[in-house]
């Protein structure tokens, strides 16, 4: 039989899953127009109301990882020539911006270095002079820690009738997304972040707003599988459109019914009040961090690396003494920073504690660093 190794899951996703979750996953399947199957994808919708913090009731989970979000969102409201504003400032932003030009939309960028945040002055100059039909952000960009809760793009975005499209893959469950006091109108995620659920499944809400928008296409979805007109014929009218995992949703239902029982506000700041620990622990060893206080993600960490040290051989080192995961920067990032995650059951102090107990030793047994030892300039993004 099968024997998968026990990992401490730290990096940026797949995060720890509930054992409670994986219990779930043992019930028996059942069709995908079983009576039961859309009794457990109700439940689902109403609780991913909660997370995402809207009323939308176009609000369910897609089959697919969170890249099924990401398409359906852009299939489903650009069109050839449509005007996509996006703004770019790491990896996720990126496939955002080549996702919309491959659905036909004409994309004007608006770029950072990966890890800089967008002012509000700026976003708001960049859709006034674009004057777009579609505005595209990443709210947390899993590549670089970065947070942007998106109200000032909204808000802009809505006074020259645009439709946005907010990324909230790392941020729901472990953070704010609030779609509807920030205005997101088409917002997606995954299950194998913030929701501490394996992957499979894509949540999605969709505003009044964009629905009248997909509605008026001049052209039909260039995506069957994403269409959102067959989605809600298929979660609405029981009419079939594909064969949907009950055992992903078993899993997804509950991940959301132990997010409720702790609280959503709770569960937040837990996530916060632990990712501040961390950041200590990271300044006691004498590492920078990425992002500036006030714009990281809580459940996302990107610590810099210290100027001679092997990145990669301490992130190897982590994996086959503890069976720690965690991941290394990418792209203008590559050997720069740590991807650290704190999501779900280890974002406890224990958690953090005998995570930085072993990434200490491994930053001195693989990488030969101790904070007094280490350069007092680490090394910079660009």
């Amino acid at each position: 039989m099968l024997t998968a190794p026990k990992r401490l899951l730290y990096g940026p996703g797949p995060s720890m899953v509930e054992a409670r979750v994986y219990q779930a996953l043992a019930q028996p399947v059942v069709g995908h127009l079983d009576p039961f199957f859309f009794e457990v994808a109700e439940a689902v919708r109403a609780g991913l109301r909660r997370v995402f913090g809207t009323s939308n009731r176009m609000t369910l989970a897609v089959s697919g990882t969170g890249t099924a979000g990401m398409e359906a969102a852009v299939a489903n409201l650009i069109e050839p020539g449509d005007k996509v504003a996006v703004f770019v400032c790491g990896y996720f932003c990126e496939r955002l911006a080549d996702m919309a030009r491959r659905h036909g939309g004409e994309v004007v960028r608006f770029e950072k270095p990966w890890g800089e945040a967008v002012s509000d002055e700026e976003a708001r100059q960049f859709i006034m002079r674009e004057r777009p039909r579609i505005v595209a952000f990443v709210q947390a960009e899993t590549s670089t820690g970065l947070y942007t809760p998106g109200k000032t793009i909204c808000d802009a975005a809505h006074e020259v009738e645009a439709i946005v499209i907010g990324d909230c893959v790392t941020s729901l469950g472990a953070m704010p997304a609030e779609v509807d006091k920030n205005g997101i109108d088409f917002a997606y995620s995954c299950t194998q972040k913030g929701l501490s659920c394996p992957p499979g499944l894509s949540p999605i809400t969709v505003s009044g707003r964009a629905l009248e928008r997909i509605r008026a296409r001049r052209r039909p979805v260039d995506s069957f599988y994403l269409d959102l007109k067959l989605l809600e014929d298929y979660y609405d009218g029981r009419k079939y459109h594909h064969t949907a995992s009950s055992s992903l949703l078993y899993a997804l239902r509950e991940a959301l019914a132990a997010i409720e029982e702790e609280g959503l506000e709770r569960r937040w700041e837990r996530h916060r009040r632990h990712h501040l620990e961390l950041v200590r622990g990271f300044e006691a060893l004498g590492m920078r961090m990425l992002v500036p206080e006030g714009r990281r993600l809580w459940n996302l960490n990107t610590p810099r690396v210290p100027q001679g040290v092997d990145e990669p051989a301490v992130r190897r080192h982590l994996l086959e003494r503890d069976s720690i995961e965690i991941a290394g920067g990418f792209g203008p990032l590559a050997g720069k920073i740590f991807r650290v995650g704190l999501m779900g059951p280890v974002a406890t102090a224990e958690g953090v504690r005998s995570f930085l107990d072993a990434f200490g030793r491994a930053l001195r047994d693989a990488g030969g660093y101790t904070p007094s030892t280490a350069s007092a300039s680490p090394t910079t993004t660009r």
